[in-house]
Parts: C-alpha cells; sequence; structure tokens
C-alpha cells in the first residue's frame, strides 16, 4: 500500500461544560459520574459552530500541514452523524472554503462514530487506485444527549480532516493495511426528524463497541502478520474513559501505548472525530518509525482498523498547524444554561 497521510488537522470548540455543572442541574452525584465515565468535561459548540465549521477549520490546518495545491483535491468526504442539512452535503462547503476546484467528487458520510474512518479509508481507495491525487477525508460532529439522558454527559464537539496522497518524501505517514467488520447490531440509532439519539443498553457493551473493536483489530493482526508488541500507539474509538482502556487490555495493549491518544477525559466522546481526533494527538508526539494501530467504532454497528508508519515527513510539518493540546488547553467554561441555548436544546424540547 504506497498511500499515506500529507497533512492532518483537527478543531475542537473552546467552550467546555463539566460534569459537574450537568449533574447538578439533574440531581445527580457528579462523584460518581466522572469515576464511571472517566470524564470531566466536555468541548461543546458554540451557537455559531457546526458539523461544517468545525470540518472547515480542520481541514485549513491539514492544507496547511499538506502544503499541496488545493486544486490537486479529488475527493472530498465528511463523515458526521450532526451535518447540518438533511438534504445538502457538508463536503461541498469545505471543498470550497480550502480552494478546491468543481472538478472533484463529495459525499457525506453516516455511519455513527465511525464515518470519519470510513471517509479517510474511501479516500485511500481512490488514491491507492490512482482515480485520484489527493484526498480529503475525516470527521466532525456537534454530538447531542438528551437532557438528563446518560448520553449528555459524554456527548461533545470537534473533528479531524486528513489529507490522503501517494507516499514521497514529504509524507508523514504510510498505511500498512485496514482492515473492516461490520454488523447489523443495533445498539444506537435515532430516526427522521427525531431529535435526540436512542440506545439499547445491552447491546452497548460486547455485542456492539468491544466484539467490533476486537474483531477488526485481530482481522487486521492476521492480514499484516503483526500484534500489539510491533506498535508504539494505539487509538481505539472512546466514548467514554473506560472502554478504549478495557478494549486495549482485552488486546494486549499496555497504557503507556494507549495513553497519548485517549482525550475522552478532557474532550468528552466527539463521535466522528474520536478516534481520529486521537491520532492527530499521538501524530504530534510520535517519532519517524513509530508504528499507530488505530481502530475506530460506530454504532449500528462497525469497526475500521487502520496500521500506519510514522516516516520523515512529520518532522517538518509538525509544527505547521496548531495541535490537539494546544485546542485542549484553549477553554473556556460555560454554564448548563448558556449550553442549553447554544445548542438549541430549549428549542428541541418545545418541539
Amino acid at each position: 500500500m504506497n498511500v499515506g497521510i500529507e497533512g492532518y488537522g483537527i478543531y475542537i470548540p473552546r467552550s467546555r461544560i463539566t460534569v459537574d455543572s450537568i449533574a447538578a442541574v439533574w440531581g445527580q452525584d457528579s462523584n460518581v459520574l466522572s469515576k464511571g465515565l472517566l470524564v470531566k468535561e466536555k468541548a461543546v459548540a458554540d451557537s455559531d459552530e457546526d458539523t461544517v465549521t468545525i470540518s472547515v477549520e480542520a481541514s485549513r490546518n491539514a492544507m496547511a500541514r499538506a502544503g499541496i495545491d488545493p486544486t490537486l483535491i479529488g475527493a472530498v468526504f465528511v463523515g458526521s452523524e450532526s451535518h447540518p442539512y438533511a438534504v445538502k452535503p457538508s463536503g461541498t462547503i469545505v471543498a470550497e472554503a480550502v480552494g478546491a476546484t468543481p472538478d472533484l467528487t463529495s459525499a457525506d458520510y453516516q455511519f455513527a462514530c465511525k464515518a470519519g474512518t470510513a471517509a479517510i479509508q474511501t479516500c485511500i481507495g481512490l488514491v491507492g487506485s490512482g482515480m485520484i491525487e489527493y484526498g480529503l477525508g475525516g470527521g466532525a460532529d456537534t454530538a447531542q444527549g438528551a437532557p438528563g439522558d446518560p448520553l449528555e454527559y459524554t456527548a461533545a464537539s470537534g473533528g479531524a480532516m486528513f489529507i490522503i496522497g501517494k507516499v514521497n518524501k514529504n509524507t508523514i505517514a504510510k498505511f500498512h493495511g485496514v482492515h473492516s467488520y461490520t454488523t447489523d447490531t443495533p445498539d444506537f440509532w435515532r430516526r427522521e426528524n427525531v431529535p435526540y439519539p436512542r440506545h439499547g443498553f445491552r447491546f452497548t457493551g460486547k455485542p456492539a463497541y468491544f466484539n467490533h473493536i476486537v474483531s477488526a483489530t485481530q482481522g487486521l493482526f492476521e492480514d499484516l502478520d503483526v500484534g500489539p508488541k510491533d506498535f508504539d500507539y494505539a487509538v481505539f474509538h472512546q466514548p467514554n474513559g473506560k472502554f478504549p482502556r478495557n478494549v486495549a487490555k482485552m488486546l494486549g495493549f499496555t497504557k503507556e501505548q494507549i495513553a497519548p491518544g485517549i482525550l475522552v477525559g478532557e474532550i468528552g466522546n466527539t463521535y466522528s472525530g474520536a478516534s481520529i481526533l486521537g491520532l492527530a494527538a499521538v501524530l504530534d508526539v510520535a517519532k519517524p518509525g513509530d508504528r499507530i494501530l488505530v481502530t475506530s467504532f460506530g454504532s449500528g454497528a462497525g469497526s475500521d482498523a487502520f496500521s500506519i508508519e510514522v516516516l520523515d515527513g512529520i518532522e517538518a510539518k509538525r509544527d505547521l498547524a496548531p495541535t490537539v493540546r494546544s485546542y485542549i488547553d484553549n477553554k473556556e467554561y460555560v454554564s448548563y444554561g448558556m449550553y442549553t441555548k447554544n445548542r438549541g436544546k430549549l428549542l428541541m424540547m418545545e418541539d
């Protein structure tokens, strides 16, 4: 596979709300929730932010690192479960915002929290086949949980976008393999015209998250004849702080391998952006020659597992755009009232 990452960029909204603030409104014990979820606070979009604005900022940062002519982009794919339009693509707005020409293909992806990796996987295929020179793909979300629902403590906002191209001397990282595992497991869903998702609690853990991540990862291991010790870092989808740590242990990874990519405790679950934001955080600190495993998960349900090798190009490009840590540390806390106002929750309740 002679395809790699030419640039990556992320965006995390500045606004934060703590688990304590949400729990106080609903009369719940925040200490119990924090320990159970391993989440202290989450990033939330402001009133003028949505999946498109997040994707645009992340894409511009990716372009800054890639340093390529935007007219060479042949595909733009944005994965999300919170696209602002039910019928109107987000990808076309992103394409124009980064200066791409109309001579490209674009589509919006939806597969719960793995839509972002599905977009990247498509770019890998199109670049690898020679159909396009560069592809721009990734995921972003302004995730919603109904007031008082357990999801409200973790459903967050943020995203990451990646420029995919043929490997050259400036390439940041190279893909060695991809393996996907998909079944019809209804652990989480939202019907048309319904503002908030629903979840089947007994399907969420073992049948959905753990089964798919383990199966996709082990499939990749078998494809490439590798194991946990062959990787310096591992990133798993992080709906909360416990799940990625538990699945890492199940697969044989150490705490040190997964620590740099776990962001959920500080910014919440960014859904389509979660696993690839973790990848971006690892790329911010990785060295040439390091190997990274990334396995996403999307409810409904499926996982994409990637084997990635960091190349020499990372050294010159890493500082050309803001790091994940810089976005995490740039924050401003909002009250529950301001959070509900900015996210339109009061209007949703009236409807």
